[in-house]
């Protein structure tokens, strides 16, 4: 498929990092340089963070393609607050931007990256199917870690983006923070995306999406929190998704794309992780989607349905 060109956002999501930096004392993030030059925004390690802060990164995270809200949801009797998301381009925003797909890692620092530096660098194999580069003089990288990263790290993604430390921007989320449960959450309809991709349904005939996902407790223990993010997701996540297609394909979407579809559903995440000693490749890659999906077919107005929530599931996993 063929994105626009004249989009690019690395542009976009500039100001957006701009504004949030500057406002790094209200919304209690601490924001100071790397030793390598690059500026690094602590989301949640040793700064408090919050709610606001986990919406404004996703925002970012989408290459300011997103818009994320919080909202009242009536689906769920413990855990009604939550999280919608849509976006201009989805394609691009998600799968282009947001998705964390950029593994980096020195001796015992890991994290996957995600945010505009991912299509600047180009590392990814999903840049080719999306057929979608971005070139930029100043970047951000968000990723999901607990630690500062070491200078090796910053000086590959140097090297990757062609950017100088000067202009690189690391915001730190942890999963176990306000900010990083929300920004992982508001991942719910990049997650029907990915999904969409790994099922080769064809990328140009989606024309639009919504998506929405409960907010869940965070923990301080990361297993727990990380299952919980993804939990929330997996029971609680609902994406309606535009296409352009025949009804057939479009009814049988409807019926691979939820997470039940999955021979691993049906136990909360952590306990599934657990299970294949910590190791994701070991993990269903058809489990990773939204509980309930409404399918429309623009070109026949016809809606197909699949999936369900559990409430059940919720509740055993986030604490209840």
């Amino acid at each position: 498929m063929s994105l626009s060109k004249n989009i690019s956002i690395n542009q976009l999501s500039q100001p957006l990092v701009t504004a949030l930096i500057n406002d790094a004392n209200a919304l209690n993030l601490n924001v100071y340089p790397h030793a390598t030059g690059a500026t690094i925004v602590d989301a949640g390690i040793e700064a408090t963070g919050g709610l606001e802060v986990g919406r404004r990164i996703a925002e970012i995270c989408m290459g300011g393609l997103g818009q994320v809200s919080f909202v009242q949801n009536s689906h769920f009797e413990n855990w009604p607050a939550g999280i919608q998301v849509t976006a201009k381009n989805p394609v691009l925003a998600c799968l282009g931007s947001q998705y964390a797909g950029w593994a980096l890692s020195f001796e015992k620092f890991f994290s996957l990256g995600s945010g505009p530096a991912r299509c600047i660098a180009q590392r990814e194999d999903i840049f080719s199917d999306i057929q979608y580069k971005d070139s930029a003089n100043k970047t951000v990288l968000i990723l999901e870690t607990d630690k500062i990263p070491p200078a090796e790290i910053i000086a590959k993604v140097v090297r990757d983006t062609n950017v100088s430390a000067e202009n690189l921007t690391f915001i730190l989320t942890p999963t176990r923070s306000l900010a990083g449960t929300v920004q992982i959450v508001a991942r719910v309809l990049e997650v029907a995306l990915h999904k969409l991709h790994t099922l080769h349904f064809p990328l140009e005939q989606l024309v639009d999406g919504i998506a929405s996902a409960p907010l869940p407790p965070p923990s301080p223990d990361f297993l727990t929190g990380m299952g919980r993010t993804n939990d929330a997701i997996l029971f609680g996540g609902f994406v309606q998704l535009f296409v352009q297609s025949t009804d057939e394909a479009a009814k049988q979407l409807a019926a691979d794309l939820p997470s039940n579809a999955s021979k691993d559903y049906g136990k909360p995440f952590a306990q599934v992780f657990k299970a294949v000693n910590m190791d994701f490749y070991q993990i269903d890659p058809l489990l990773f989607s939204p509980a309930k999906v409404t399918i429309t077919n623009l070109t026949t107005g016809n809606s197909f349905f699949g999936g369900a929530f559990n409430e059940a599931l919720l509740n055993q996993s986030f604490g209840a």
